[in-house]
């Protein structure tokens, strides 16, 4: 079953980079004005000689002009239809991945960073499905979705990859469940709405007249509005249980440890990320705050997420170090 896992997970990079080419097309492609059809030449009416009339010929009014779609909008139609699937079979392949594991290791597969990694970012990547049902007209988004995926999956498994371990005594316990489960949903949720934040910075800057790089890279990205709209969306909904994962914790190291709070490094971290995501927030609750200034605190939020997550399991040391590399 580790071995199963472990292809799994190959097949699953391959997916979502193959999927990440088909979105490139569909943006390369997309925004493909319609063809003006070839406009029949207009008719010639005959006009006989009468009194007062002279003989000749009259043109007919000319009929309204025909569009039809050009090939290359059909063809970025198609690549991101095959995208959006590619992207459903790459999130399949990354849940059987993540189910293989567990059963090789006979317990949730959330025991090291290399499976925590791995089930972030199915969270991330399956909610996005869930997204992409519901507002279609944000499917170019894939394409920066997919990448992250390609990046967090290959870092995983070129500089995370441990063997299956059975589960070490300090982590058996059923707060393990309660407290891991609702960190790395949000943290999936967090990591998929960093997003659309960033797409709305670009996208914004593009609609105000900014034309130099990167804001030509949004020129055919959703309106910045809808960005910011999903953007808020998710981390409203992924705050509260942030939240309550963040007391769980404490609730649990109260019952392992003997206190609920001690500034461990991990615990320090989070508590900043609790902060920073608050801050935003407030911020997006507040009409004199410019949303680009509050998109950008959800970005920093994020940048602390990553530092909890691979710079305090790299560069430092404390009761929360099960990262197992």
């Amino acid at each position: 079953m580790s071995a199963l896992s472990d292809q799994l997970v190959t097949y699953a990079i391959l997916a979502y980079l193959v999927a990440m080419i088909s979105h490139a097309v569909e943006y390369a492609l997309g925004n493909a004005r319609a063809v003006p059809a070839k406009a029949a030449a207009p008719a010639r009416e005959l006009v006989g000689a009468g009194v007062g009339g002279v003989g000749g010929t009259v043109d007919e009014p000319a009929a309204p002009a025909v569009t039809r779609p050009g090939r290359s909008g059909a063809r970025a139609e198609l690549a991101g239809r095959v995208a959006g699937w590619l992207t459903a079979l790459a999130v399949a392949l990354h849940l059987g991945a993540l189910v293989t594991r567990g059963i090789a290791a006979e317990r949730m597969p959330w025991g090291n960073m290399y499976e925590f990694v791995l089930t972030v970012t199915w969270i991330g990547s399956a909610a996005w499905l869930a997204v992409l049902v519901k507002r279609p007209q944000l499917r170019r988004l894939g394409l920066f979705l997919t990448l992250v995926m390609v990046l967090l999956l290959a870092f995983a498994e070129l500089k995370l990859y441990v063997q299956v371990t059975p589960l070490m005594p300090a982590l058996q316990s059923y707060w393990f469940i309660i407290h891991v489960s609702t960190i790395v949903f949000a943290s999936g949720i967090f990591l998929l709405g960093v997003v659309p934040a960033t797409a709305y910075l670009l996208r914004s800057g593009w609609e105000q007249g900014r034309r130099s790089f990167p804001y030509t890279l949004a020129k055919r990205l959703p309106g910045a509005a809808g960005l910011e709209r999903l953007t808020f969306t998710l981390h409203a909904f992924a705050f509260p249980i942030f939240t309550f994962a963040v007391i769980a914790g404490a609730i649990w190291a109260e019952a392992a440890w003997g206190r609920a709070w001690g500034w461990d490094p991990k615990e320090t971290w989070a508590f900043i990320s609790w902060v920073v995501y608050a801050g935003y927030l407030h911020a997006r609750a507040t009409p004199s705050m410019k949303r680009s200034v509050a998109t950008w605190i959800s970005i920093l939020g994020f940048a602390t997420m990553l530092m909890n997550l691979f710079g305090v399991n790299f560069f430092f040391t404390g009761l929360h170090s099960y990262a197992g590399v």
